[in-house]
């Protein structure tokens, strides 16, 4: 019973850290959509068990590198920090569609600038990013497998100006589509592996003609469960490609490279329970990675750390 327990709220650390992959605020590419890639790893195809939970996730990513088509710096120098955070609320429900968990999350990030492409310039002040709402999330659970599938909204509420320097959201409604998959190697579930794909797609540029290119970008890795599931040790990547080409607008700055941009990284993951006189408080998860392979785009490194807790702290046997 404690391994299936510590498990199922395991799983959903995997799932609030997912949701900070549909926050608003930055990723790497020639015009930037709004995916936080490496904010999932060896579980992003899982879903939590049923029940409202609550998150804290914070984001912070550095570079101060800009690659060409070749994967050569063109930046004489200059640097970018950005960090994301905010608060998140699910609720996982006990309705079933098609044998799957129906689920539902909104997420208020909070950012001190929003990198829409790959520039370097003056970090503002921090102020309210893009909402995110996922109005539809399915979970399905296998004895060696898990399955997810969900659609999510990206709202434009953050601060935008085309051309300013001072933006903390990306000036556009956005669209994505995500199924992923966790497969267990063994019947006690200790050793998994998991992969998220994610389809992101967006309207004009607030006020001009610019369009963001469609994105594709898959997250996932490789961990182990131990203490009966109450700490996971692994590896995680992302690697995301643009699919379609950017359009621009003279209202936004130039660039210093153009064309379809494509980044990969690699990195540890490292879950812990809080837990204090056998209740279960909830979970911290760490990931840092960094970027490799990357082409017209920043290349650097990322940290994602997120706190999660149930509504109801789990008493534990």
């Amino acid at each position: 019973m404690l391994n299936q327990r510590w498990r199922l709220r395991l799983f959903w650390v995997v799932e609030m850290t997912i949701v900070l992959s549909l926050f608003a605020g930055y990723s790497s590419a020639q015009l930037n959509g709004f995916n936080i890639k490496g904010d999932i790893g060896s579980k992003a195809g899982t879903q939590a068990p049923e029940g409202m939970y609550v998150g804290a996730p914070f984001y912070w990513y550095d570079t101060s590198r800009i690659n060409n088509r070749s994967g050569s710096q063109v930046n004489p120098g200059g640097s970018f920090d950005m960090f994301l955070g905010g608060p998140l609320f699910s609720w996982v429900t006990p309705y079933k569609f098609f044998g799957a968990n129906y689920a539902v999350t909104v997420a208020v990030p909070i950012a001190n600038t929003a990198l829409e492409a790959p520039i370097f310039g003056e970090n503002p002040s921090p102020g309210l990013s893009d909402m995110y709402l996922q109005p539809i999330s399915l979970g399905w659970h296998f004895p060696r497998a898990d399955v997810t599938a969900s659609y999510g909204l990206f709202i434009p509420t953050g601060r935008y100006t085309a051309g300013a320097n001072d933006n903390t959201g990306l000036g556009m409604w956005g669209n994505e589509l995500n199924i992923g998959s966790t497969v267990y190697f063994d019947e006690e579930k200790k050793w998994h592996a998991a992969t998220n794909a994610a389809f992101e797609f967006h309207s004009d540029k607030k006020n001009t003609t610019a369009h963001v290119g469609d994105l594709l970008t898959l997250e996932g890795g490789l961990g182990r469960d131990f203490l009966k599931g109450g700490v996971t040790v692994g590896a995680a990547y992302y690697a995301q490609w643009k699919l379609t080409d950017d359009t621009f607008s003279s209202k936004l700055p130039s660039l210093l490279v153009r064309g379809k941009n494509s980044v990969a990284a690699l990195g540890p993951e490292l879950t812990l329970p809080i837990a204090f006189k056998k209740t279960l408080y909830g979970f911290y998860t760490f990931r840092y990675q960094w970027e490799v392979a990357a082409n017209t785009t920043t290349q650097g490194r990322g940290m994602n750390m997120m706190v999660v807790f149930p509504l109801k702290p789990i008493k534990l046997p």
